[in-house]
């Protein structure tokens, strides 16, 4: 395998967790829901999903766990803000300190162990193909749900009946519980659904991408997802491309600590969260008129009050 194809398939699996985790996100946010504990959820997916893995010994088992700790996390932050209507900024910020913290408690038994590599497609006549042969036929099974989930989710929002009421419910909330539209209840399967992707994106991390589990391996990875659905304009089929832009700066940055480039690691380090930085000032200075947000993004709503 080549240089190339070696950076070729790092980025994939770079980009990854982010598509993932940025999925669940932008459903969330087109619900009319700013969740910032994207970073806390993914965390607690790592830990739970490798621990779960380990103590079953079966890759699916940590899936589960892990899915089932991101929504367990989400549930409570559905709660805050729909439940109580607390303010959504801070809901999320205080979910992201609670999923590090309690995803080192209960990630600290499984510190030092490891996992095998979870399998690979693998189709000897096309497996074998030069470049795009490993890129394309040789990928675990994530890699493959990430890009068929982006299809779903596109569709679902773009031509359902069910994602148009969604996005209706995001836009102006009071007119669409006017109409009759479940406003909770729409919001709160939102949510559930935005806390099982970072989950599932968190165990990817620990299952495929480390393949062991430590503290904070999340790395704000959470806060580039939710920096994505901004640079995507809330539209997935962006968001797939900028996942894989960002992967590749996360991977470049290391592809050029190893090459020895007379620049500070750190500097290197942090290139991903410059980059992200960067293209959401790009893209607030080229955009002209309103914004694409949704109209009742980050707005509680309490019908009775």
């Amino acid at each position: 395998m080549t240089i190339f194809e070696a950076i070729l398939l790092t980025i994939v699996t770079a980009a990854t967790p982010l598509l993932l985790a940025a999925l669940g996100e932008l459903v969330v946010e087109r619900a009319g829901v700013l969740n910032l504990g994207v970073e806390g959820m993914m965390v607690m997916g790592a830990a739970c999903g490798f621990a779960g893995a380990v103590t079953f010994d079966s890759t699916f088992a940590g899936v589960v766990s892990g899915m089932l700790a991101g929504m367990a996390l989400s549930l409570l932050f559905a709660l805050a803000v729909l439940g109580l209507a607390v303010n959504q900024v801070a809901a999320g910020l205080a979910l992201t300190i609670l999923g590090l913290g309690l995803s080192g408690l209960i990630g600290q038994p499984f510190v030092g162990a490891r996992r095998e590599t979870v399998m690979q497609l693998d189709l000897p006549s096309l497996t074998d193909l030069p470049v795009i042969g490993r890129l394309v036929f040789g990928q675990d099974a994530f890699v493959y749900c990430s890009l068929l989930l982006t299809i779903l989710v596109a569709l679902f929002l773009g031509r359902s009946r069910l994602g148009l009421s969604l996005r209706a419910i995001g836009e102006n909330h009071a007119s669409a519980h006017a109409l009759g539209l479940p406003v909770m209840k729409t919001r709160l399967l939102a949510i559930l659904f935005g806390g099982a992707m970072a989950g599932l994106a968190g165990v990817y991390l620990s299952l495929v991408y480390t393949r062991f589990w430590s503290p904070g391996m999340t790395s704000g990875r959470g806060w580039i997802a939710v920096a994505l659905v901004v640079f995507a304009g809330w539209r997935p089929g962006i968001l797939l491309l900028g996942a894989y832009l960002f992967g590749a700066a996360t991977v470049l940055q290391l592809h050029a600590q190893a090459a020895g480039f007379g620049v500070p690691s750190q500097a290197l380090a942090a290139l991903p969260y410059l980059a992200t930085i960067l293209a959401l000032v790009l893209l607030s200075l080229g955009r002209r008129g309103a914004s694409p947000a949704p109209g009742s993004l980050g707005a509680p709503f309490a019908p009775d009050r």
